[in-house]
């Protein structure tokens, strides 16, 4: 029998490869629809500004739905994806329940994560927040977009890519060259610390990563904690002020966030 740590690993990549694979250049084949139950999924381009879907709004309109082709394809993708994580984990866990962490290595294990209970995600003055994202946002990212996946959404992402047509890379490399730290970035609500990144590893490593996996990635160490934590039913990465963030898909190195640039450009709040 699979021991549970490394079958954990194997899941965990399995639901990454299939959730969160690229797709910036769009979606390469058709596929039939099947039920699903979201973990991330991505709108239809890039620069969409639209979101399906979510846990406070109203219904999307026909403007906002997925192509048939494209959104059948993110469903199928998704629907195995969460099949891995949610129905083949739990029961490795059961098994080993002493080996294997819900959605992530604990503390005692790969790196110092922190859950968080599932009433953070509770409904607020402003969705899941208590005000709109702040204005201005950095990067050049579209407040609209990130309103409604900061605040209004559970389960949706921003396009796979979206972050590679900012300036996010520029500013990234441009700070890190000049000050020979990591940069810090920030709840585009709360304007509170998120991440702070490159840390034990170089700015090329962290960017190389992101492009992979299509969203700006982090570890552990990136982490600003007092902040930010999972939840343990459905690895969902939120701000502690109720901001989501994207989702923790551990590899074979340990946890793996995937964040939504959108949900990151903010400004520090004195």
């Amino acid at each position: 029998m699979v021991q549970a740590p490394i079958a954990l690993i194997l899941v965990g990549q399995l639901g990454s490869t299939l959730a969160f694979s690229s797709l910036v250049g769009g979606p390469r084949s058709s596929a039939t629809n099947l039920p699903t139950k979201t973990t991330r999924t991505q709108p239809p381009s890039p620069s969409s500004e639209v979101l399906g879907s979510s846990l406070f709004a109203s219904p999307p309109t026909n403007e906002e739905d997925f192509s048939a082709s494209g959104g059948s394809i993110q469903k199928r993708r998704t629907f195995l994806a969460n099949f891995a994580a949610s129905s083949l984990l739990p029961l490795l866990t059961v098994a080993n329940p002493s080996s294997a962490s819900a959605w992530g290595y604990a503390t005692n294990d790969k790196g110092p994560l922190v859950y968080g209970a599932d009433d953070i995600m509770s409904q607020k003055e402003h969705g899941t927040s208590a005000a709109p994202v702040q204005e201005n946002l950095r990067y050049g990212v579209s407040g609209k977009l990130a309103d409604k996946i900061c605040s209004f959404n559970r389960v949706f992402a921003e396009m796979g890519g979206y972050w590679e047509g900012t300036s996010f890379e520029k500013d990234v490399r441009q700070l890190v060259a000049s000050t020979g730290k990591p940069v810090t970035f920030y709840d585009s609500v709360s304007g509170k610390p998120l991440f702070e990144a490159p840390i034990n590893r170089s700015v090329d490593e962290f960017i190389a990563e992101s492009k992979v996996h299509g969203w700006p990635s982090f570890r552990d160490d990136e982490v600003v904690w007092d902040n930010v934590r999972v939840l343990k039913s459905s690895g969902e990465t939120v701000s502690a002020v109720g901001t989501h963030l994207g989702h923790n898909i551990p590899d074979s190195s340990g946890n793996r966030y995937c964040i939504n640039l959108v949900s990151m450009a903010g400004s520090p709040v004195n």
